[in-house]
């Protein structure tokens, strides 16, 4: 049994992480699942969890969010200062 993690192969590692990573963001910005799903789904954070050489596959769901927020914030402070 080969238990490597690949790119042929990570997907079934995401389902699990984004669910959870969707639900803490949807709880703490009080909106819809669906509409937490879509954001870190077009997320630079959940494109390199989608890329198995980022090893972000490693990450639990506490420092994926950690990554995703700090992610919104440095777009915020970008958006903010043009």
């Amino acid at each position: 049994m080969n238990l490597e993690i690949t790119n042929k192969n990570l997907y079934l590692l995401l389902p699990g992480k984004v669910s959870l990573v969707a639900q803490m963001y949807a709880d703490d910005q009080k909106i819809p699942l669906t509409e937490a799903l879509y954001r870190f789904y077009s997320s630079d954070t959940y494109k390199k969890l989608a890329e198995e050489t980022t090893k972000f596959w490693h990450f639990g769901p506490v420092a994926l969010y950690e990554e995703f927020s700090d992610e919104l914030n440095r777009k915020g402070r970008k958006n903010g200062s043009e």
